[in-house]
């Protein structure tokens, strides 16, 4: 199998991706980005966004194709594929798809991560029409509702109390009989008076009206009772999937999958750049994968000049 060479392949066609490949482009490097799905990456499940500077209210898609109107401007390609694996060739970096091979000196891995879906009837049916795993980016649309919060781990209570800033009410609902997140998150929402919570619960669906989310059924675990709670939206905090297995026989991986960088975006291994959400992160946003791809975008053409 002939191997197409470049400076710079960027693994990703989300916001991270697209700014880095722009910066890497910029500065006249030979770039390739690949992706297995359209360039936007999960900007393309979001109806609307509103938290990006510049714009007030846009379509998540309309934003994608702004991002890469803006890369068009410079040299690149594009293209669809499915990474299967990365090895190294010396200070070369081979990256293998389902149908080609290719080469580069800087890899900038972009693939982000995936939230873990509970798999109940209705969960896709109302993405994005009150289902969200992303509290920051659709709790405005909710102000002065009923929010149910799936998850009992950091993240759903530390979300659930953000959200309760905004709801009328939000009710937690774990499998469980006691929260996993840390005492000191808890404590804050404890403290809420707008916030309950359902314990020792299985969610069997999400339910709505056609258009919008009107509430969950779950199973009480204790009573082995089918019952309903009645909610406008619904967030699901039940964990995030790194997509990272085609890096697996990499040292870049820490033991839960993510891939570790320093500030600079920079991997134990040498020319390989990761930014955005496939690293272990706290906030999850467009605007940070941007400022990502950019440090990346800038740092792998300073890795190219030095080597």
């Amino acid at each position: 199998m002939s191997r197409k060479k470049y400076d710079v392949i960027v693994i990703g066609a989300g916001p991270g991706g697209m700014t880095a490949a722009l910066y890497a482009a910029r500065a006249n490097l030979k770039v390739l980005m690949l992706d297995r799905g359209p360039v936007g990456g999960q900007m393309n499940n979001t109806d609307m966004v509103d938290n990006y500077p510049g714009y007030v209210g846009v379509k998540g898609p309309e934003l994608a194709q702004k991002m890469y109107e803006t890369l068009k401007q410079f040299d690149h390609d594009y293209q669809y594929g499915d990474v299967q694996s990365v090895t190294l060739e010396g200070d070369k970096k081979i990256v293998k798809t389902s149908k080609d091979e290719f080469e580069t000196t800087a890899l900038v891995i972009a693939t982000g991560a995936d939230h873990r879906k509970l798999g109940v009837p209705g969960e896709d049916d109302y993405s994005g029409r009150g289902v969200s795993y992303c509290a920051v980016c659709d709790g405005p649309f909710f102000k002065n509702k009923k929010i149910a919060v799936i998850g009992g781990g950091d993240s759903a209570v530390e979300e659930s109390v953000y959200l309760a800033s905004l709801a009328e009410h939000v009710t937690i609902v774990h499998r469980r009989d006691q929260l996993r997140a840390q005492p000191s998150l808890q404590k804050q929402a404890f403290d809420r008076d707008n916030i309950s919570f359902v314990w020792n619960a299985n969610t069997l669906a999400i339910e709505g009206d056609g258009q919008k989310v009107t509430g969950i059924k779950y199973l009480d675990k204790e009573s082995n009772e089918e019952k309903q709670l009645d909610a406008d939206a619904v967030f699901i905090y039940v964990g995030m999937i790194p997509q990272t297995a085609p890096f697996k026989d990499l040292p870049i991986l820490d033991e839960h999958g993510w891939i570790v960088t320093n500030e600079a975006m920079e991997t134990k291994v040498p020319g390989i750049f990761a930014l955005g959400d496939v690293r272990q992160k706290d906030l999850r946003q467009i605007s940070n994968a941007v400022g990502d791809g950019s440090i990346a975008g800038q740092n792998a053409y300073k890795y190219l000049q030095e080597h």
